[in-house]
């Protein structure tokens, strides 16, 4: 099959996903900027949250431009690329709610690890579908950098239960890993 109703189906719960996220932050008690003060951290959470699953949607969109076909194990693995990319929102209110707790800020590495786990589970799937020759092939070789965010998010778990805040930084180190423009696709279709 081609992949235009898996784009589009996955383009439909990123939207989804990033509405209830919006739903989900709390108004501030008053009515100045001061107030925002004390929704900042869930806020902060909020835009990490956001960027993140906004550059899933994009290397999605990317991979899947590069990809002549897909099969059930594609739709398989991009199902549970989403079903975890689905519970951001959760993990947020977490945070919220328990004061960024340890518990709270591991879960949301979590969260954050198995996204990507299902994201390289979804690279492999296409891969294993249009060969080792084809265009995403060429573009993922060895994928250090995925494999690196995920040892990442293996690092930031337990490190949660030490200290909450070198767990989030290491969150937001991979989240800037991406951030930079990932050139390997567009460079493979060049080929």
């Amino acid at each position: 099959m081609d992949t235009g109703r898996l784009e589009a189906f996955t383009d439909g719960v990123v939207a989804i996903i990033i509405t209830i996220m919006v739903l989900e932050l709390k108004v501030p008690q008053g009515g100045s900027l001061r107030d925002l003060a004390g929704i900042a951290p869930v806020l902060l959470a909020y835009v990490l949250s956001f960027v993140n699953v906004g550059l899933y949607w994009n290397n999605h969109h990317h991979m899947l431009h590069a990809t002549d076909r897909i099969d059930g194990r594609v739709l398989w693995a991009n199902l549970f690329l989403l079903f975890w990319l689905s519970l951001v929102p959760f993990v947020i209110r977490w945070l919220d709610e328990s004061g960024f707790s340890s518990g709270a800020t591991a879960g949301y590495g979590i969260v954050l690890g198995m996204a990507a786990v299902g994201y390289a589970l979804t690279e492999r799937a296409i891969i294993a579908c249009n060969g080792p020759d084809s265009a995403v092939a060429r573009a993922i070789g060895g994928d250090r950098k995925g494999l690196g965010s995920i040892g990442l998010y293996l690092v930031a778990v337990p490190l949660a239960y030490v200290s909450r805040w070198l767990a989030l930084a290491l969150y937001i180190v991979v989240l800037l890993l991406w951030l930079v423009p990932d050139r390997r696709i567009v460079r493979a279709l060049d080929r």
